[in-house]
Formats: C-alpha cells, structure tokens, sequence
C-alpha cells in the first residue's frame, strides 16, 4: 500500500480560507479518484475560532458550486504537525510567517504559500475582511490545481 500524501491548509483562524481549500482539494482529489493517496486536513495559525465550524460563507460559496463541505471544528497548528504532513500549505504571507514560528523554521521544506502552486506571489482573497466569496474560491481552487499538478510533474500523483 501506497503512503498517503498528508496535505494541512492553514490560514488565521480555520474557518474560512483554509477550511474551503480543504475541501476543494479533497473534491478535486475525489473526482480524479485519487483519494486513497490523499490525507487533506485543515488549521489555523492563531486560537481565536477553535472548536468553531467552516464560516457560513464559506459554506455558501462550496454549496453553490456542488463541492460537499467536510464537516470540520477549527483547530490550531503544531509543531507536530510539521513533523507529520508533507506539506503545509499557508493562505497568506502572515500566515507561512506564522507556520514557520510555529514549526520552528522549514528545514524540511514543507510549506507554501497556496497561490504558489498557481505562479503567483500574491496572498489568497481573505473573505472576512472583503466578504467575497467568489474572490476567495477563485484563488482558492486556482491553488489546489496548481498543487495537484504540481504533484502530476514530481510524479507524486
């Protein structure tokens, strides 16, 4: 049996951003039937939503667009953490900052910024200060098949 490719999203508080990511990729990795080579879980960076669930908008925007929403309580990053995922994937630069003190540095080199994977630089839409959706799931799901051919190319996938 083939190892599982362990995937953590993380944003601020596990509730908006890195809960849609999560649940986009294990979409996209369940459609492509690939999902006995995937763990895909999500964490925040911070401890301000522990215990909440996805954000109501977030769970809008999935529904609109047919993707289920993974039934998840935000939780926080840990070191440990960093030690069991293969990668670590962060919303925004604030929070690989985050991730990385949280990790005590990337000497693995786990962790990446979402839109990374897309070619691009910039931080994914965050939704709780804009309210929209569609911007965030725009970058969101531009990420994850980034990442997932990104993957194709290491011949991970």
């Amino acid at each position: 049996m083939q190892r599982k490719i362990k995937v953590l999203m993380v944003c601020h508080g596990n509730i908006c951003r890195s809960t849609m990511a999560q649940s986009v990729l294990q979409h996209l990795v369940n459609n492509r039937g690939l999902s006995d080579l995937f763990y895909i879980d999500s964490a925040a960076t911070s401890r301000e939503e522990i215990g909440n669930p996805p954000h109501y908008g977030t769970v809008r925007k999935l529904q609109q667009v047919g993707i289920p929403v993974i039934s998840h309580k935000a939780i926080q990053m840990t070191r440990q953490d960093y030690l069991d995922y293969d990668y670590l994937i962060g919303m925004d630069t604030a929070n690989i900052r985050n991730m990385n003190a949280i990790a005590g540095g990337d000497s693995q080199g786990k962790i990446y910024k979402l839109l990374s994977f897309a070619g691009e630089g910039r931080d994914v839409a965050d939704p709780w200060y804009t309210g929209d959706f569609d911007a965030t799931y725009r970058d969101v799901m531009a990420g994850c098949e980034g990442f997932l051919k990104f993957l194709e190319e290491r011949s991970e996938i």
